[in-house]
């Protein structure tokens, strides 16, 4: 399917902002044909851009939001700390076409004294980030659902960038039979390898360094799988845990799983699995980084 700009893309115009739920519903009921949500957490760069432009080929006006979720940050995390940069993120989504962008306030979203609803996809929750994070995907499904519920987008992107999320929320979708349909949009790399993501600003030119010992180690296992063959998920974790300590990086975790279900594989066989995914999570001075790479897909 084409990804290219549609004709009656809201490109070098200015998007409709919008921050009450009451004032966003209007809005998409006034909007007429097919409509694309991009979830965001502001602090836009490249990668998130890409997430419009494919939409913007896809759907007839893209939407954004633009909110740091405070449910999906246990305590301790950097919730207080996340950039936040809101002027020029809405200056990012008209350049890049967006017809709207939505910025709820967390109050409204999570009204104060009413009790908490959780939605979670157990199978796929648990483990990785959700260990190392306990609560963060139920945080994340709650958000997203409610932004489904109110702003009716038929198509949703997501990034594979973050890949466990990007299953959490297929499954939610799927499970509660509701209408939008989650686009995958591929990682979007520095020209050196290092996944973008909002966090890396926090780097300074050292620590981004050493950063990008999360892609060395997925090329590492890249190498094992297709080029030499390897079998062995711990064998091929081992190498991708030595070369992120190499580097430095704090490890969090290193893994090997079923590319579908995040199942642990007892052997790579990516004939029969279509492929397997390679994650790994690192902390890199004060930021926690995320990476991952599938391997053998056909």
């Amino acid at each position: 399917m084409s990804t290219q700009p549609r004709a009656n893309s809201n490109a070098d115009s200015k998007p409709v902002v919008v921050s009450g739920v009451a004032a966003a519903r209007a809005y998409r009921a006034g909007l007429d044909g097919t409509v694309a949500l991009v979830p965001t957490m502001g602090a836009l760069h490249d990668g998130h851009l890409e997430h419009i432009r494919v939409c913007r080929g896809l759907a007839d006006h893209v939407l954004v939001s633009v909110f740091v979720n405070p449910a999906q940050f246990n305590q301790g995390e950097d919730y207080k700390r996340y950039p936040r940069s809101l002027e020029v993120d809405i200056q990012k989504c008209a350049t890049a076409g967006a017809a709207g962008v939505f910025t709820p306030d967390a109050d409204e979203l999570y009204p104060p004294g009413q009790p908490d609803v959780e939605t979670d996809a157990p199978g796929i929750t648990v483990g990785l980030e959700g260990q190392d994070r306990p609560g963060h995907f139920q945080g994340v499904c709650r958000v997203v659902v409610k932004l489904l519920n109110i702003l009716q987008p038929d198509m949703v992107s997501f990034g594979l960038k973050d890949y466990q999320q990007l299953r959490v929320v297929q499954a939610v979708v799927t499970d509660m039979m509701m209408p939008a349909r989650v686009i995958e949009i591929s990682t979007v790399r520095e020209a050196d390898g290092l996944a973008m993501s909002s966090r890396n600003m926090r780097l300074d030119a050292e620590q981004r360094r050493r950063g990008l010992g999360l892609y060395k180690a997925l090329i590492a296992a890249k190498r094992l799988v297709e080029e030499d063959g390897e079998t062995d998920p711990q064998a091929v974790e081992g190498v991708m845990r030595a070369v992120m300590q190499s580097h430095q990086i704090e490890v969090g975790y290193t893994a090997v799983r079923h590319p579908q279900t995040l199942g642990e594989l007892g052997c790579i066989e990516p004939a029969l699995t279509g492929g397997v995914v390679a994650l790994v999570a690192g902390g890199v001075g004060p930021v926690r980084l995320i990476d991952n790479m599938l391997l053998g897909a056909v």
